[in-house]
């Protein structure tokens, strides 16, 4: 597969993985303990990985490495969308966005009163 068709089918594969991708930046800016634990959990098998791209070479936005070879995501994001899975099925999604935000809402919640 040419360099351009595969940067194509991973642009495609982002489109369709955006609410994944949102999921991750906003927990990446606004840390919460548990996802936190999650993504150090998943990181540890990531830096293990033979597709992890440390270079960025394979990263679908330049500039975000660490990356997964195989998707292009950054990981920075996608080890904090706890909506996700690794393509290798390394790690699994833990929940869905619907749970995952209900959670977090009850987390809010608690924790200001």
């Amino acid at each position: 597969m040419n360099l351009k068709k595969m940067y194509l089918n991973k642009f495609r594969d982002a489109f369709k993985n955006r609410k994944q991708i949102l999921e991750g930046i906003k927990n990446n800016i606004f840390k919460k303990e548990h996802v936190e634990a999650e993504a150090a959990k998943r990181w540890k098998l990531c830096k293990e990985c033979p597709h992890l791209d440390t270079k960025g070479d394979k990263c679908m936005a330049p500039g975000t490495q660490p990356c997964c070879a195989e998707c292009g995501c950054s990981l920075k994001f996608k080890l904090r969308s706890m909506s996700s899975d690794c393509p290798f099925e390394f790690w699994k999604a833990v929940m869905d966005e619907e749970t995952e935000e209900t959670l977090n809402q009850y987390l809010d919640e608690t924790t200001n009163k």
